[in-house]
């Protein structure tokens, strides 16, 4: 299942616009936060989802019988550029644990590239929810390598992914690999370039974020 937080107009339109027009996202922290709000309404739509047990508080009046998440989930992302969509899924999901993967495009002298992973660390997804932030969804490489490697912690019983932009062709791609996944996306872009660019697009979310890097 696909959900398009865009698709109906609401503040996410906004901050998609700021995040794509070259002439506001240069501010890297408005740039940062926008995509930190974007991970605030993911997380908030994807409780929503997630199953809950009955348990008994005590208020100053009473006790009442209230529901509660059942099982905390475990937030992933790659870095560098999922940091921010991270921490907004982070601030609304805050009891649960967390794993990180260092994947990136290897580029060549043409500017192809392969996927290169060099770290991951990650809690037991064993019978937990597992989300994962990965803000630019391209053509699904990056993402398929580490879901490979974080489900060997584990076989989690859902599956979220939460992208800020992805190409049509990522979201088919991530579908056919892992039918069973709900994705999130703030919008759908229906082109990739011949380099595998997500257009229209925004940018290098990464450079945006926290400012160019040197080139691998």
């Amino acid at each position: 299942m696909v959900i398009e937080l865009s698709q109906n107009f609401s503040l996410v339109n906004s901050w998609i616009n700021e995040l794509r027009n070259i002439d506001t996202q240069t501010n890297r922290n408005n740039f940062r936060r926008n995509m930190e709000r974007i991970g605030e309404i993911a997380a908030y739509h994807i409780s929503q989802d997630l199953e809950y047990k009955e348990i008994e508080i005590t208020t100053p009046l009473d006790k009442i019988v209230v529901k509660e998440i059942a099982v905390q989930p475990v937030l992933t992302t790659i870095l560098r550029a999922g940091v921010p969509l991270f921490q907004g899924i982070l601030n609304y999901f805050d009891k649960a644990d967390c794993g990180f993967v260092a994947a990136y495009r290897k580029h060549d002298a043409n500017d192809y590239f392969s996927i290169k992973q060099d770290y991951l660390t990650c809690p037991n997804v064993d019978g937990r929810p597992l989300i994962v932030a990965d803000p630019m969804l391209a053509t699904g490489a990056s993402l398929i390598e580490a879901l490979k490697d974080l489900l060997n912690h584990g076989t989690p019983s859902q599956l979220h992914i939460v992208a800020v932009i992805a190409s049509q062709h990522g979201v088919d791609t991530i579908q056919n690999a892992f039918p069973k996944a709900k994705i999130w996306v703030g919008a759908i872009d229906p082109d990739l370039t011949p380099k595998g660019y997500i257009s229209p697009g925004l940018g290098d979310a990464g450079d945006l974020s926290y400012g160019q890097k040197l080139q691998n």
